[in-house]
């Protein structure tokens, strides 16, 4: 297991949209078991591989509380099959934009149809913080933040600040 640097806003591989994963294999497993240190050690709640630099449709969560055991989720290629009419509000960050959050309205209730690790199809009904942290990963499969679901003004005011941060920090490295 390797610890992974998590790309941040400006980075452009952030707009990418993802591989399908062809095939399971000791690569794959590698790179979640990565993903997973880089997350809790971030430390934060869901991952997608592309917020790392890998291309593929890879997602990893785990909405457990600090204070109980690990429950990791695996979601392989994972594909929004329904979304709810009804629609729910949650704050939302991200660390691939560290210390931004704000109230993103999303469907309440979505399916979801993905791989595990061992290749077999699953299909899970989600609601509340597990919906919302669903449809945020699989959105950076797809090349989305969270910030393209609020305000123009917001996004770019947002774009602005890492932007500019992510030059002062070139200058200071050069």
């Amino acid at each position: 297991m390797a610890l992974r640097d998590i790309l941040k806003l400006p980075d452009k591989r952030l707009r990418l949209v993802s591989e399908p994963v062809k095939r399971i294999d000791a690569g794959i497993r590698a790179l979640v078991d990565d993903m997973f240190e880089t997350m809790y050690a971030a430390p934060g709640i869901g991952l997608a591989g592309i917020q790392i630099g890998i291309g593929k449709r890879v997602v990893v969560m785990d909405l457990s509380k600090k204070e109980d055991a690990h429950k990791p989720l695996v979601f392989i290629n994972p594909e929004i099959v329904w979304a709810s009419q009804e629609k729910a509000t949650h704050e939302e960050g991200c660390l691939s934009i560290p210390d931004y959050y704000e109230e993103v309205e999303r469907p309440g209730a979505v399916k979801v149809k993905y791989l595990d690790l061992d290749g077999k199809s699953h299909e899970v009904a989600a609601e509340g913080l597990f919906a919302t942290c669903l449809q945020h990963e699989i959105d950076h499969t797809n090349g989305v933040l969270f910030i393209d679901h609020i305000s123009k003004l917001k996004r770019d005011r947002v774009i602005k600040k890492f932007t500019k941060a992510a030059k002062a920090a070139k200058k200071v490295e050069a």
